[in-house]
């Protein structure tokens, strides 16, 4: 019989948590599982949907319609899982799980949670999910940081917690010069410029203002910076560069659905974050060949070696970001040399496909033991 599995997600928005999900999903298909997404979002659906689809996922929706405390969806979900003879639930990020633990459990199926980031939030939804992680058969975290982070908040019995680094399609992410070419002319940057860039949703974990200000003292018309993404503090990042006056400099895309492309635009792939667990794209960044620059925080430390294939910042140094971008940009034959050594170090230890066959060997020893 094919086992079922269904992803439990808050949105099918392009987010990290989202795309681990999905390359998950393709692993699980190829591996001859029944996949299913699983948004709690309402209409319209969010662009990843397609991409399930296209897959050969089933693309499903159980929706919260109103932010707040909906206990009801948890009958909701339960009654969808057992009607679709789900066998095990996988929930992505805390509303996901603080919904999705309990549903799985009242429809007879096992349950696995990953926790992408380390959820700086407290109060009632600390509570919440610390009551769904007790009904978990595995709790994941993307790094031993993030492990750390779920021990001292009391998210989940020790004994079912463990640790899975995130993995990336190496297929699509190498260095391609007629990509950064492409890119590079469309956004009016002259191939000899020096470019640092960015991907991500534009938030305030993120803090891309951060880098904003490092970056603004080294910009101009042969240095630029990029930042690929969308959120909810995009207009306020613009009003940002418009103060600094980079603007001219400073080139906000918005969504991109191109980042492979966008990444091989970029000499250095710089990260703000006041909080992180282990982001994939500094994965992405290191498969296309770019030393990073990054805030010390969550697992990026664990996956960046200091000197070797990038720099760590203390993520409230902002003077130390603009002192490790402009050193590399002072020593672009060193800085190339770093982002080979990166190049090299993500294709050995962060393949999807390592991650894939460790998320399945999971899954087979919770089916093979769950009461």
């Amino acid at each position: 019989m094919t086992a079922h599995v269904a992803h439990v997600l808050s949105s099918f928005g392009m987010g990290g948590q989202e795309r681990v999900a999905y390359d998950l999903a393709v692993g699980q298909l190829r591996a001859g599982w029944r996949v299913t997404a699983l948004s709690l979002a309402p209409p319209p659906d969010g662009p990843l949907a397609d991409e399930f689809r296209a897959a050969g996922a089933e693309v499903e929706r159980v929706a919260r319609p109103r932010p707040g405390v909906d206990l009801a969806l948890i009958g909701r979900l339960a009654r969808w899982l057992r009607a679709h003879r789900v066998d095990l639930v996988h929930t992505h990020n805390r509303m996901a799980l603080i919904y999705g633990a309990p549903a799985g459990r009242l429809a007879g199926a096992a349950v696995v949670h990953t926790k992408h980031g380390n959820n700086p939030r407290g109060g009632t939804r600390l509570i919440a999910g610390n009551l769904a992680g007790r009904l978990v058969h595995a709790f994941v975290a993307v790094s031993d940081e993030t492990a750390a982070v779920a021990r001292r908040r009391r998210e989940v019995p020790v004994r079912r917690l463990a640790v899975i680094t995130n993995g990336i399609e190496l297929g699509r992410f190498h260095p391609e010069p007629a990509a950064r070419e492409r890119m590079r002319r469309e956004l009016g940057i002259d191939a000899d410029a020096w470019v640092v860039g960015t991907v991500g949703r534009i938030a305030a974990e993120k803090n891309h203002a951060r880098l904003l200000r490092a970056a603004a003292p080294l910009l101009g018309p042969k240095a630029r910076l990029v930042v690929a993404g969308d959120g909810p503090l995009l207009p306020a990042l613009k009003e940002l560069a418009g103060s600094l006056e980079i603007a001219p400099y400073a080139h906000l895309l918005g969504v991109r659905r191109d980042v492979p492309d966008v990444l091989n635009a970029l000499d250095v792939f710089a990260m703000s974050s006041d909080t992180e667990g282990l982001p994939l794209v500094v994965l992405e960044a290191m498969a296309t060949g770019l030393p990073v620059v990054s805030t010390s925080v969550g697992g990026i430390p664990n996956v960046i070696d200091e000197g070797d294939t990038g720099h760590l910042v203390p993520a409230a140094d902002e003077a130390a970001l603009r002192a490790r971008l402009a050193e590399l940009r002072a020593a672009p034959a060193a800085s190339r040399s770093m982002g080979a050594r990166a190049r090299a170090v993500a294709t050995t230890r962060f393949s999807a496909s390592r991650m894939q066959q460790d998320y399945l060997d999971l899954y087979e020893r919770i089916l093979s033991v769950k009461p």
